[in-house]
């Protein structure tokens, strides 16, 4: 066999230990040259929240029963989640025949306002937010002995 031969396996057994990287050292590349290449690089990062107005709860009695004063009244829970940024509006409107002369108070309410419409009532809100409302309906009936009534009230959201 030939010397050479017989030094190729140390030689294989060299490369391979110079191929095999060490734990402790480090990697770096340095470039040098007469033109440096610049890189630059921009990212442009653009978050869309997309717009958001819902009900959360829209609770109140399915049937409404008089009084001993023949008055008809309840209570409406109504919490509207938005993120738009001009707000919302809740338009209230009475839905079944023969109620008349309808209130609606909303006592303890902060960042809405309550205002009288031509078929009802308007609940705005001109901030995004949480909003919970407790509204205080009361009805008259205008046909005398009537003891019940399904909810007369019809809700509708808009944004603003």
């Amino acid at each position: 066999m030939s010397p050479m031969l017989r030094r190729l396996p140390a030689l294989v057994a060299s490369l391979a230990l110079l191929a095999v990287p060490s734990p402790s050292l480090g990697d770096s590349m340095l470039v040098t040259g007469n033109h440096t290449a610049g890189a630059s690089a921009s990212l442009d990062f653009r978050i869309v929240i997309p717009p958001v107005m819902r009900v959360m709860e829209n609770s109140h009695p399915l049937q409404l029963t008089a009084g001993a004063d023949g008055a008809l009244s309840a209570e409406q829970r109504l919490v509207v989640l938005s993120n738009m940024k001009r707000g919302f509006c809740v338009t209230l409107r009475l839905a079944a025949p023969g109620v008349d002369r309808w209130q609606l108070h909303a006592p303890g309410a902060s960042g809405v306002s309550l205002s009288p419409v031509d078929d009802g009532y308007r609940v705005c809100s001109t901030r995004p937010g949480r909003y919970t409302l407790v509204l205080q309906h009361q009805f008259g009936v205008n046909t005398p002995g009537t003891q019940a009534l399904h909810w007369p009230v019809q809700t509708d959201i808009s944004a603003i």
